[in-house]
């Protein structure tokens, strides 16, 4: 647990330096300034979009009036992680699994600098483990200590439930961060519901066996979610660009749903330096 602090705590510092660095803008929270609430009311001046004119204070005959929003400061982050046996690939030291746990947690601290309330929703083909969101470095601790210590139960699959949990648990809008390797069906519905209704972010987790397997001949393959091994040949062209081409397929079909409906999409190989792609997300974002 000390090592995974240690990590989570460099990494965290690495991040504060880039964004501190260059605060002329350049930079702004993902955790911050998602949602506008009604501020007051003024005047309305040339140029004002009309679409913001109070009709209701304006018809009693005093002048025309605007409503005034500010940016939503305290916000609901809440991650939606991924724990079933497909994120165990990878190398021993660090398979997607520990690169999922180690985002998390890094953005879970900053999260909790930024006085956000937190939670998280952790998943297989069931309910893992569920934060509700809370503010306070207790809740946020908590989070990263039950991320660290969790061993599923079950090694299955299911986006699509964890989705709808997390659409039946956040009544008010929130930032949600989704993390898996999306080795799944059927999930790209209720992905759509979440981005409408939430401001989705989308880290997309993989493994270079999953798109290169090195030639090795003809070698068993363990599906740790069938329980299921099967024979392949790992020099044969054909297998290898099948193998290709439905990675990049799969990849391209998210990337464009996220695209589509506003959320933001993250690709990472979990042998990867994750902290410049993770500083992506905290350039500005275009108002929408």
């Amino acid at each position: 647990m000390d090592e995974f602090l240690a990590k989570l705590r460099n990494f965290d510092i690495r991040i504060r330096k880039a964004v501190n660095s260059q605060m002329r803008g350049s930079f702004r929270s993902v955790f911050k300034g998602t949602g506008l609430e009604f501020s007051d009311l003024r005047t309305y001046q040339y140029g004002d979009d009309v679409r913001a004119i109070d009709w209701n204070v304006s018809s009693k005959g005093h002048g025309t009036f605007v409503k005034v929003f500010r940016e939503e400061k305290d916000q609901t982050v809440f991650f939606v992680v991924d724990v079933s046996a497909s994120q165990q690939v990878g190398a021993r030291h660090r398979d997607k699994l520990k690169a999922t746990k180690e985002v998390c947690g890094v953005l879970a601290m900053s999260a909790i600098r930024e006085a956000s309330h937190v939670g998280m929703y952790c998943f297989s083909d069931q309910k893992e483990k569920y934060i509700k969101p809370g503010n306070g470095l207790k809740t946020g601790y908590q989070l990263i200590m039950s991320l660290y210590k969790l061993q599923p139960e079950s090694t299955r699959t299911s986006i699509a439930d964890a989705l709808l949990f997390t659409l039946n648990a956040l009544k008010r809008r929130s930032v949600v961060i989704l993390l898996s390797d999306f080795i799944d069906l059927n999930y790209e519905h209720n992905l759509k519901a979440l981005a409408k209704k939430h401001d989705l972010v989308v880290i997309h987790l993989y493994d270079q066996r999953e798109v290169k397997l090195p030639k090795l001949g003809i070698i068993p393959v363990h599906d740790t979610e069938t329980n299921r091994t099967v024979w392949v040949n790992t020099s044969s062209v054909s297998f290898r660009t099948g193998l290709y081409d439905i990675f990049q397929q799969n990849q391209n079909r998210l990337e464009r749903l996220c695209k589509q409906y506003n959320a933001s999409y993250l690709a990472l190989d979990s042998q990867e330096d994750f902290v410049p792609k993770l500083i992506e997300l905290f350039r500005v974002r275009k108002f929408r």
